[in-house]
C-alpha cells in the first residue's frame, strides 16, 4: 500500500543524511582559528567605519515593500497574457480591473510621496 512513497521516502532520507553530512563535516573539518581581525564585520572589502548597527529608515523599508507588492502583482499578468485570446472579454475585462487598481494604488503612494527618495 505505501509502495509507491517509497522513492518519495528515499529522497527524504537522502536528504537529511546529506544534510547532517555536511553539518558535521563544517563543524569537525572547518578552520577553528578566531582572532579579533577576522571577527570584524567587513562589506566590500572595506572595514566598517561606525557602528554596524545602525538604523534604516522607514521610507527604506516602505520603498521595498512597495516593490515587491507591485512586482508581484505585476506576474499575474503573465498567465493571463498567454491566454488572452482564450478568455475573451471576460477575461480582458477582469484584467483591465485589475490593472486599474494597480494603478490607483500606484497613483496614490505617488501622490503621498511614498516613492521620493530624500
Amino acid at each position: 500500500m505505501l509502495v509507491p512513497y517509497a522513492g518519495v521516502a528515499l529522497m527524504i532520507a537522502v536528504a537529511i543524511a546529506l544534510a547532517a553530512v555536511f553539518l558535521l563535516g563544517s563543524i569537525y573539518l572547518g578552520p577553528r582559528a578566531p582572532n579579533p581581525v577576522k571577527s570584524e564585520p567587513w562589506e566590500c572589502g572595506t572595514v566598517s567605519v561606525g557602528s554596524v548597527r545602525r538604523r534604516f529608515s522607514v521610507r527604506f523599508y516602505l520603498i521595498a515593500l512597495l516593490f515587491v507588492v507591485f512586482d508581484v502583482e505585476i506576474v499575474f499578468l503573465f498567465p493571463w497574457a498567454v491566454l488572452a485570446r482564450e478568455l475573451g472579454w471576460a477575461g480582458f475585462s477582469a484584467m483591465a480591473v485589475f490593472v486599474a487598481v494597480l494603478g490607483l494604488g500606484l497613483a496614490y503612494v505617488w501622490k503621498r510621496g511614498a516613492l521620493e527618495w530624500e
